[in-house]
C-alpha cells in the first residue's frame, strides 16, 4: 500500500455520537488492500473528501479487529462539515497509517489506567479495545472518561459495556451543571475523579488524552499519585496536517508530531518548547 496515495474506502456504518460528532466504519474498496492493511493502536490517517480536502484523525478502532477501521470526528471546519453530510455507501479517501503507537507489548503484565476527555476518547478507545481484546495479558484496567455534559458523551453504548465488565473499573463523569435529572454517573472534572478512582501507581501505565486544559491539570494529579514521567503517555493530534513531516504545521522545536509522535510520554513532552 502506498502511504502517499489516498485509497478509496466505503462508509459501511455511521453513528451520530453527539449533535456534532460522528463515527464512520470504513472498508477498503480494493479487496487486496483490505487483506494486507495493518496498523497499531495510536496511529492515525488522513481522511479526504474529493473537492473539499483532507483531515487528520486517529484510527479509533483496535488493530485486533480486522476487516475495517473506524474514525470519529467533530464538525469544526470545512472538511469535517462536508464529511458530516455523507451517508452509508459514500466513498472517501484514506492514506496511512502514520505515526508511532502505544507500547502495547511493554504494557503487558502491568495495570493500565485510561483517562480521556471529550473527543479525546477516540484515540484512547483504540487502545482500550486493544487491551480488552487481550485482557489476560494485563492486570487491573481502569477507565476514567469525562465530558462537559451528558449530551457530549461519545461511545455511550461502549461506556455501558465497559461499566458492565467485572474485570474493568469504569468511571464516567460530566462537568458540574452538565448532568441530567436521571444521570447516575460522577459529577466533577476529570482530574478530581482520577484522584478519587486511582488507588495505586506502582506497575501502572497511564494513558491520557483530551483537551489541553484537562491534560494540564491531570498530569500533576498523576505525579502526586506517584506515577513516573515515563509511565504517563499521551497522544497529540492538533496541528497535524500532511502526516509526512513536509508541511511543518506540527513542528515544535526539532520534533514533528506526525513523524515523531503522535504518542509521547510525559518525560518526552517536558523536553518540548512551552508553546506546545
Amino acid at each position: 500500500m502506498n502511504i502517499y496515495k489516498p485509497e478509496l474506502m466505503v462508509i459501511k456504518n455511521i453513528i451520530d455520537e453527539t449533535k456534532d460528532t460522528r463515527t464512520f466504519k470504513l472498508q477498503f474498496k480494493d479487496e487486496e488492500i483490505a487483506k494486507s492493511f495493518s496498523f497499531k493502536a495510536g496511529q492515525f490517517g488522513e481522511y479526504s473528501l474529493f473537492g473539499e480536502g483532507e483531515s487528520t484523525f486517529c484510527i479509533a478502532s483496535s488493530p485486533t479487529r480486522s476487516g475495517y477501521i473506524e474514525c470519529s470526528f467533530k464538525k469544526v471546519g470545512k472538511v469535517t462539515s462536508a464529511l458530516a453530510k455523507l451517508d452509508v455507501g459514500d466513498v472517501i479517501g484514506f492514506r496511512g497509517p502514520y505515526g508511532n503507537y502505544f507500547p502495547i507489548e511493554e504494557m503487558k503484565g502491568k495495570n493500565v489506567l485510561f483517562i480521556a476527555g471529550g473527543i479525546g476518547l477516540a484515540p484512547v478507545r483504540c487502545v482500550i479495545w486493544n487491551v480488552l481484546d487481550l485482557r489476560k495479558d494485563f492486570k487491573a484496567v481502569t477507565i476514567v472518561y469525562g465530558a462537559r455534559s451528558v449530551e457530549d458523551l461519545i461511545y455511550k453504548k461502549e461506556l455501558d459495556e465497559w461499566q458492565s465488565m467485572p474485570d474493568v473499573k469504569t468511571f464516567v463523569t460530566v462537568d458540574p451543571g452538565g448532568q441530567s435529572n436521571d444521570w447516575k454517573g460522577e459529577v466533577g472534572f476529570v482530574p478530581a475523579i482520577v484522584e478519587k478512582a486511582v488507588q495505586q501507581s506502582e506497575n501502572t501505565i497511564a494513558i491520557v488524552c483530551g483537551p489541553p486544559i484537562m491534560i494540564k491539570f491531570t498530569i500533576p494529579v498523576l505525579t502526586k499519585l506517584g506515577f513516573a514521567e515515563e509511565n504517563i503517555i499521551t497522544t497529540l493530534e492538533n496541528r497535524m496536517k500532511c502526516g509526512l513531516g513536509k508541511c511543518g504545521r506540527c513542528n515544535v522545536g526539532n520534533v514533528y508530531v506526525c513523524k515523531d509522535g503522535p504518542v509521547f510520554t510525559y518525560q518526552q513532552l517536558k523536553t518540548l518548547p512551552a508553546e506546545y
